[in-house]
């Protein structure tokens, strides 16, 4: 599923440009008028988000809608401020040096598109190399400028699935081979066959198995990463460990995880149910 990217490119540029000029406080309020931009003209995604809402069980009202958009514009920005002042941002952690001995070998990392994944990504605490496997659809203006900004993080490497299927399989492959992590979308899949149907708030919704198939394939551990903003530069960092049973046919052990995966994902959208950045019907593929 690829999905249309909100924002352009001009005013990033120029947010990014006030940033330098104003500092973060002025970003932070200035989202507060951007927002309210979109909350008044992007129509499609409130009815989105409505159907979201309700099939959580839970109220929608314009100020809810309002803050869904805020929260996405926060994140949206911290993804490209975190990447020239990463210092500048606090992750809070049940137990950092866990999650950093977790992370030193090879592992998949299961994200969703969800919270602060992208700036947590910019500040890695870790010396593992992270390779995240994703296909880019920002637009390209957005892309030029992102990179242009000098990234301060030097662990992190993009695999950009548009580069086509066996070139990216063959690097996700070398990575994990090599003991490196290896970061994967969850709620999402860019291709039909990899789209699996599983029950989720109750009704069948589509996600991404491919991340199961590579971990059964290669015994390699899953850890399921949650990113949640908690207050301004600051986000919660939440982990949970999946372990494929090996000695299980490959269908039933993904079966078993891709569903421990979307009852981790439910439980944390009804915590931060403005946090999940996707705006179209979810439900309705």
């Amino acid at each position: 599923m690829q999905t249309k990217q909100r924002g352009s490119g001009w005013s990033i540029q120029l947010v990014f440009n006030m940033y330098k000029i104003f500092g973060y406080n002025f970003i932070y309020y200035l989202m507060y008028p951007v927002t309210f931009f979109y909350f008044i003209f992007a129509s499609n995604v409130k009815e989105s988000l409505k159907i979201y809402y309700e099939t959580l069980g839970l109220k929608f009202t314009n100020l809810i809608y309002f803050e869904h958009l805020r929260m996405f514009a926060i994140c949206m920005v911290d993804r490209f401020i975190s990447k020239v002042s990463p210092s500048d941002y606090k992750y809070i952690y049940d137990d950092k040096e866990e999650l950093t001995d977790i992370l030193n070998s090879g592992k998949i990392l299961l994200l969703s598109h969800y919270g602060g994944w992208a700036t947590a990504s910019n500040t890695p605490h870790i010396k593992n190399k992270i390779n995240i496997v994703m296909k880019e659809v920002l637009l390209n203006s957005i892309k030029n400028i992102e990179n242009s900004i000098e990234n301060k993080n030097y662990k992190v490497n993009i695999i950009d699935l548009n580069e086509g299927g066996v070139s990216s399989s063959i690097k996700i492959a070398n990575a994990l081979l090599s003991d490196e992590i290896v970061a994967m979308m969850g709620d999402r899949s860019n291709e039909k066959k990899y789209n699996e149907k599983v029950k989720f708030f109750d009704k069948y919704a589509g996600f991404n198995k491919n991340p199961f198939q590579i971990a059964y394939k290669l015994k390699k551990p899953i850890v399921i990463f949650f990113v949640s903003n908690i207050a301004k530069q600051t986000y919660e960092v939440k982990y949970f460990n999946i372990e494929l049973n090996f000695n299980l046919k490959e269908k039933e052990a993904i079966d078993i995880a891709i569903k421990e995966y979307v009852k981790l994902f439910e439980d944390i959208l009804l915590k931060y149910p403005n946090q999940w950045f996707n705006f179209y019907n979810f439900w309705g593929e």
